[in-house]
């Protein structure tokens, strides 16, 4: 749901990435994993370089010149896409399948985590202004030429003006003031910041639009645009810079696109990629979909849960695909409560009354998270692949605060707190609040994923042995996200969000009060006023100092203390990080996993073997 954002150079320093626990009756290099001496997976992958051709300006791909043609057939799970409009999109899989049509400026190297160009040439840094110079002679997909009038358009009339789903802008709002963005010629563009601000030069891998299609749509009004581009377009429609088009979508049955023709990456022989023919996504329903439909060849590519690792090892020895362990997951996987206390407009709380009282007492939260047996969970659904989880960063990212330290179960522990806030146990074993309520609410995440859903079931299972009636309720993704981010109807939600090891200002729209994405206290807008809790207007001015901060040491101590009070109040309360493990087909070459782009990072690279 959060768009994964990358730091700046200046950010890069040794990594000690944290092992995660493995099974001994699954060695650890028995799956290919390699890494470097900042922690990373690595292999011998060699960035694309700029070249010049006619007077445009490639990017030339440095590595081994492949075979054109051939299909590669992924999959996602749930309903399919909401939108093919990738500054409107709310929801991960939106965003992948949108974000797959339309590069940015920059990208992020997957292997070390630096910024390189993409649709810019390059780029320079002097104090607050960041000069962008983009490629000469490169076209959107109806032939017309990508240029600054682009980029200051998606920028100023999209991005700065609200358009769309305001996380990108809101993270880089700095004590209320946006960047600038201004014209130097036809092919440089000039931004700049209020102050220094750290991460900003990542924030530019966000998608550029073309300015001749999308201006339209703004002039409309932003009521309009949220539909446009939406998951019923006709694909002819879509112009798009990226290695592929959309060709097709089939609602709940396929995402299909084919090679961009006119892409401006070339390979070593002067042939433009990308090599495959096609790249479909096919709409699984659920992860248990999945694994059949990859066993029966219908799947490339898949990414494989703890449970299901040690078989897929074992049918690796006589299959057609190879299993790569890619390290810890760089999102994380939680269980939220919903603190909200307001009113909707028909002046009714969101929240129960009653569950306020219990949602909102410290104790009872602490109470929920000492309940929760995280090494079973590990155990049990991740197949002893993964570790427990105890911190607002993931367990390899380079801002962990590693002062915060893991605890065991303790049921014990549990109702001491709970008998602290007036909360007991009945004669038949039901926990009530000092009113005598039966504690009961909904426990929600999303149908399809499996492994969600076994953790649901256990998270249930724990917080009933303090007595509580858990309804363990799962639900269609869009609907649960509808529910979490805009009516605000519901409980707790066992939920994970994608992030970076590298860059923590880009759960911003998460942690900060009137950030988007602030799903367990959202505000709307006629609520951005409404009281703070102390440690949200804490949470908020740590962010805004974390990212006025240059040096990493400076950025650390302030990141480490939002750890401490998200550690301490429990908003989040964080469960295992999983080790990520896909199988590929071994008929694609030109596979290089990394712990930070996956294994299709290159997709414009990746080519089908002749005859396979």
């Amino acid at each position: 749901m959060k768009r994964t954002i990358f730091v700046i150079a200046i950010l890069l320093v040794v990594i000690l990435l944290t092992k995660a626990c493995i099974r001994q009756d699954i060695p650890e290099n028995d799956i290919i994993y390699e890494t470097s001496d900042n922690g990373f997976i690595t292999k011998e992958y060699k960035q694309p370089e700029n070249k010049t051709v006619d007077g445009i300006d490639y990017l030339v791909s440095e590595n081994p010149v492949g075979i054109f043609g051939g299909n590669i057939v992924m999959s996602t799970i749930g309903e399919g896409p909401k939108t093919f409009n990738p500054f409107n999109s709310k929801d991960n899989i939106s965003s992948t399948l949108s974000d797959i049509m339309y590069d940015g400026l920059v990208t992020t190297n997957p292997f070390d985590g630096k910024i390189i160009p993409k649709l810019a040439k390059s780029f320079e840094i002097n104090g607050n202004n960041y000069i962008i110079r983009l490629r000469k002679g490169i076209k959107w997909s109806d032939g017309k030429p990508i240029t600054a009038d682009d980029v200051i358009f998606t920028w100023q009339n999209i991005i700065f003006d609200g358009f769309g789903n305001t996380s990108l802008r809101d993270s880089i709002m700095i004590d209320g003031k946006l960047p600038s963005v201004q014209k130097i010629d036809d092919y440089t563009v000039k931004f700049t910041t209020p102050k220094p601000f750290a991460p900003f030069l990542s924030t530019l891998s966000s998608p550029i639009a073309p300015k001749h299609v999308f201006e339209p749509a703004v002039k409309k009004g932003k009521a309009y645009f949220d539909t446009f581009n939406s998951a019923n377009i006709n694909p002819e429609k879509l112009v798009t810079s990226g290695a592929f088009r959309l060709t097709e979508y089939v609602p709940a049955q396929r995402v299909v696109y084919r090679r961009n023709p006119d892409y401006y990456i070339i390979n070593q022989e002067g042939k433009k990629l990308p090599y495959l023919d096609k790249m479909v996504y096919l709409i699984v329903g659920d992860l248990n979909n999945e694994v059949l439909k990859f066993e029966g060849g219908e799947l490339d590519v898949i990414s494989i849960q703890g449970s299901n690792v040690a078989r897929f090892k074992e049918m690796e020895k006589h299959s057609d695909f190879t299993v790569y362990n890619i390290g810890p997951d760089t999102g994380t996987l939680f269980l939220t409560i919903n603190l909200n206390n307001r009113k909707n407009t028909d002046g009714k709380f969101y929240v129960e009354p009653k569950k306020q009282l219990w949602f909102n007492d410290l104790n009872f939260r602490k109470a929920c998270d000492y309940a929760i047996d995280r090494k079973n969970i590990v155990l049990n659904i991740a197949n002893g692949l993964g570790e427990p989880l105890f911190t607002a960063e993931s367990l390899n990212s380079i801002y962990l605060n590693k002062e915060l330290k893991p605890y065991e179960k303790d049921l014990n522990k549990a109702k001491q707190l709970l008998e602290k806030s007036g909360f007991y146990t009945d004669k038949k074993g039901h926990l009530r609040d000092k009113f005598n309520n039966h504690i009961e609410f909904d426990l929600y995440t999303n149908a399809g994923n499996t492994e969600r859903e076994a953790i649901g079931v256990m998270v249930k299972q724990d917080l009933e042995d303090l007595g509580m009636k858990v309804n363990f309720k799962p639900i269609e993704f869009n609907s649960l996200v509808n529910k979490m981010v805009s009516t605000f109807n519901w409980d707790m939600v066992i939920m994970g969000l994608t992030g970076s090891p590298l860059e923590p200002n880009g759960g911003k729209n998460v942690w900060m009060s009137d950030g988007t994405l602030h799903m367990f206290n959202q505000r709307l807008e006629k609520d951005l006023n409404s009281k703070r809790y102390p440690w949200e207007t804490e949470i908020d001015e740590l962010f805004k100092r974390g990212a006025l901060a240059l040096k990493f040491e400076d950025r650390k101590k302030y990141y480490d203390k939002y750890q401490e009070i998200a550690y301490e109040q429990k908003p989040f309360i964080y469960i295992y990080s999983p080790i990520r493990t896909v199988a590929v087909r071994n008929k694609f070459k030109n596979i290089f996993p990394s712990t930070l782009g996956g294994v299709t990072h290159n997709i414009e690279e990746i080519y089908q073997e002749a005859g396979k």
